[in-house]
């Protein structure tokens, strides 16, 4: 796991500017740092190297092909590297070796392939600058599920890129204004969904995709249209005529872990210590008992408890481990540890980001990083097999939906929203609200967008709020069950779920992994009819067969609780010094970016009980502290 970084353009003293990015984000890569330049071409490459794969010298990045042709920085992993090695030898495509990293397979198979047919042969995780010195073209590319981030853009008419925009801000020109499309989609999801960045010069290249530029578009300051090697959309789109079918539950099973054992195993390549999260709920027991049953000796496995009992999971993990025979550690922490991690939030993540279980995936991350390099975590279980229970919500309110005719949705929705604005906020406000959206959407997405935001309306906040389009917009043709899903793997996996985990876990230089969205697995699920999702109203029925042949039911079978924290108490308590001075009304006034009148209100009707505002407060909240530590960080910059 790495960090990288790029500058493409006629940019003096591009050596400082690529040394000071690399510095500052050192902590994805502490083992060593790179640099390469071709100053005829303008093109500068930097990157801080977390070594997993081959600990040499012949891992050192930036990286030349053996045909000298092309340049390499690479953040992640390629899982089958070997297979692509041997593929190459057989076609008698493979160049002496120097050492057995897979940056070095890469490049070999960019040489051999081109980039195309390279990326789909690659399976693993991975964001790449590839520099061609004979074309004097760049092209880069991100992973299939967004699992590695990469940010790209003009700055001062440079083409950048980097794995944090941190890396980035202290290039001349760059425009630090925050962009208010950004801010009213944080506002509404509480994450900023690709392909927008909190900088409107900046934007996030989307998952599944590449993007090649020439001499040309450097010139225009033109970046080309992404194109796709791997599109989940349309893997989900053509699954449904190619069914899977089965003979017996058993013969399900049998295939999902056949799958998923593959890519488990698969992602326990390394050369460092590796070890697993374990919640003690279904994803993460899965993929640990998968880990076990490939290892000869007992797995790591970490987890963290509370000491309030509604927020704890520990001892079920501590159970699970028992049974599994994994070497354990589990670490009890305080409100006032989870606490202490708040001020460093917003310079961690990089832009505004509000997911407040942010703050005990900080916690278990650093306790990993004591004991392993390499973390493997069960996220995407929910996402692929229908485990989040506001599916069930949902379908039951887009139920109600279809059974009032057409017409009357169109007389209903206005009366519905007119009577919500009548009454005061509670349970009831709350339904009448939902009965509208559900009124007025005219397909599942549009449903699910208003379902799944916080501020519903993000206008009433940001002042020149402007609302971009997003997957949510452009109904997918699908029933309710399915779009819900796949919006949540366009969206709210990659954009939040995995955000929340990679700039934690590479906070604290630790490498993460995760087997439950490796593609294979993805495009098995995507096959997959409902019955093997969803039964006697419970999700996930599949992966729960399977566990079930590895740790006993009663085990397991409990409500889920989630990985998070008493964030509406703390507002009311110890947080409430600290966010009652970034809400200040003044405050807000002088920045220009929002509205005080509703946040003002709203942090009110908190601090009196009468409603729970704690996931739309901590947005702003977030937000005044990003503008905060983006000031201090300017001066910091060299």
């Amino acid at each position: 796991m790495c960090g990288i970084i790029g500058v493409w353009g006629s940019l003096a003293g591009k050596q400082e500017l690529i040394k000071g990015g690399c510095r500052r984000m050192r902590h994805r890569g502490p083992d060593s740092e790179g640099y390469w330049e071709d100053a005829e071409s303008g093109m500068a490459l930097g990157h801080v190297r977390l070594a997993i794969l081959d600990l040499t010298e012949a891992g050192h990045q930036p990286m030349l092909s053996a045909c000298g042709r092309y340049v390499l920085v690479l953040n992640g992993e390629i899982y089958n590297h070997l297979e692509l090695r041997e593929t190459l030898r057989v076609q008698g495509s493979a160049p002496a070796w120097r050492g057995h990293s897979d940056t070095e397979t890469l490049l070999a198979g960019f040489a051999a392939w081109g980039m195309e047919k390279t990326l789909q042969a690659a399976v693993g995780m991975f964001a790449l600058g590839l520099w061609d010195r004979q074309e004097r073209s760049l092209s880069v590319a991100r992973d299939r599920m967004g699992e590695k981030p990469l940010y790209i853009g003009f700055v001062g008419g440079n083409f950048v890129f980097a794995s944090e925009l941190k890396a980035l801000t202290a290039i001349p020109g760059f425009d630090h204004e925050p962009d208010r499309r950004a801010l009213s989609l944080l506002l509404r999801h509480n994450y900023i969904p690709a392909p927008f960045s909190i900088y409107s010069q900046i934007s996030k290249l989307a998952p599944g995709s590449w993007v090649s530029l020439s001499a040309a578009h450097l010139a225009q300051a033109l970046t080309p249209e992404a194109q796709y090697y791997w599109s989940a959309r349309q893997v989900a789109q053509q699954a449904g005529g190619r069914p899977l079918l089965f003979d017996s539950d058993g013969e399900a099973v049998d295939a999902l872990e056949n799958v998923l054992a593959l890519a488990v195993k698969g992602q326990m390549i390394s050369d460092v210590d590796l070890g697993a999260f374990l919640s003690g709920g279904i994803d993460s027991s899965v993929v640990a008992a998968l880990m076990q049953k490939n290892n000869a000796q007992a797995v790591k496995t970490f987890s963290i408890g509370f000491d309030d009992p509604a927020y704890n999971e520990a001892e079920h993990a501590k159970a699970v481990a028992a049974h599994l025979g994994t070497q354990h550690t589990e670490l009890y922490v305080s409100a006032s540890d989870a606490l202490a991690v708040v001020p460093g939030l917003a310079r961690l993540y990089d832009e505004p980001f509000a997911d407040s279980s942010q703050i005990p995936t900080v916690l278990v991350t650093r306790m990993a990083r004591r004991n392993v390099t390499v973390a493997l975590s069960g996220d995407g279980g929910d996402e692929l097999f229908g485990g989040y229970s506001r599916y069930f919500r949902a379908q039951a309110w887009w139920g109600k939906r279809e059974s009032v005719p057409p017409v009357l949705r169109g007389l209903m929705a206005p009366a519905a929203r007119l009577g919500a604005g009548l009454l005061v906020a509670g349970h009831t406000r709350d339904r009448v609200e939902k009965l509208a959206e559900v009124l007025a959407a005219r397909h599942p997405g549009q449903f699910y967008r208003q379902f799944v935001s916080y501020w519903k309306d993000p206008a009433q906040a940001v002042i020149g709020a402007d609302m971009p389009a997003t997957p949510f917009d452009e109904p997918l043709g699908a029933g309710i069950f399915e779009s819900m899903m796949l919006l949540d793997v366009l969206t709210y996996l990659p954009d939040d779920i995995l955000v929340k985990v990679d700039r934690a876990a590479m906070a604290a230089s630790l490498e993460t992994r995760v087997p439950m969205i490796d593609h294979r697995v993805f495009e098995f699920s995507q096959r997959l009819s409902r019955h093997y999702k969803i039964r006697d109203g419970q999700g996930k029925w599949l992966l729960r067969q399977l566990l079930y042949r590895y740790v006993p039911r009663a085990m397991v079978d409990r409500p889920k609780k989630g990985f998070s924290v008493p964030l509406a108490t703390w507002l009311r308590g110890p947080l409430k010094e600290w966010a009652a001075a970034l809400l200040d009304p003044v405050r807000l006034g002088q920045q220009g970016l929002f509205h005080a009148e509703p946040i003002v209100r709203k942090w009110q009707e908190h601090q009196s009980g009468k409603h729970d505002w704690s996931t739309h407060l901590w947005s702003i909240l977030m937000t005044q502290a990003w503008l905060d530590e983006n000031k201090a960080s300017r001066v910091r910059q060299p």
